[in-house]
């Protein structure tokens, strides 16, 4: 998707470490209109899959999942990672292991959300060694439904996700896969 491509080189910065840092329009402030586009593409390259429901996992999924399901006509779910006094008892769960924040989180979603036989998109902002994804299809496996696809805003190309989720035949889509950046550089594969 070259418009996010192209926003990634003109506002993205790396950080140490190969974090690429998009907050001033993806993950802490949000451009809308660049959000409305990224749901339009993920439509047109899902919109041969049904779609029942899109999952999602707090926080940064949540604005694009909310703006791709327009597109879908569906409901967005999404996992939490903290605890409430108002989360249902009758939950799935599963732990994810959190790189940028060196963490594990408990991931829940409450049972009624998910009905057994639905067809599920998961989109979330980032892909890297892909462990969010993996928590998310357990999520998945416990609750009997179907992985449509997964919809990503950006890949890091050089870590394992991706090819790991490929190889065993899922659907992914990337609308900007990142290469490993050289020299401060951000070059997409």
């Amino acid at each position: 998707m070259e418009l996010l491509k192209q926003r990634i080189l003109k506002d993205g910065t790396l950080e140490e470490g190969n974090i690429l840092k998009v907050d001033s329009f993806l993950n802490h402030q949000l451009d809308v209109e660049l959000l409305n586009e990224i749901g339009k593409e993920l439509k047109r390259r899902f919109s041969r899959e049904k779609i029942d429901k899109i999952l999602t996992i707090e926080t940064s999924g949540i604005a694009i999942a909310v703006i791709a399901a327009q597109y879908f006509h569906v409901p967005v779910v999404f996992a939490r990672k903290t605890d409430s006094k108002t989360m249902d008892k009758d939950i799935y769960e599963s732990t994810v292991y959190s790189y940028t924040k060196e963490k594990n989180y408990t991931i829940r979603v409450a049972k009624r959300f998910l009905e057994k036989g639905e067809n599920i998109l998961l989109i979330d902002d980032f892909l890297a060694r892909g462990r969010a994804m993996e928590g998310l299809i357990e999520i998945l496996r416990q609750s009997d439904c179907n992985l449509a696809g997964i919809g990503i805003v950006i890949e890091k190309g050089f870590q394992e996700g991706g090819k790991n989720l490929r190889d065993r035949g899922i659907k992914l889509e990337s609308l900007a896969i990142i290469d490993e950046s050289m020299d401060g550089e951000i070059t997409f594969m």
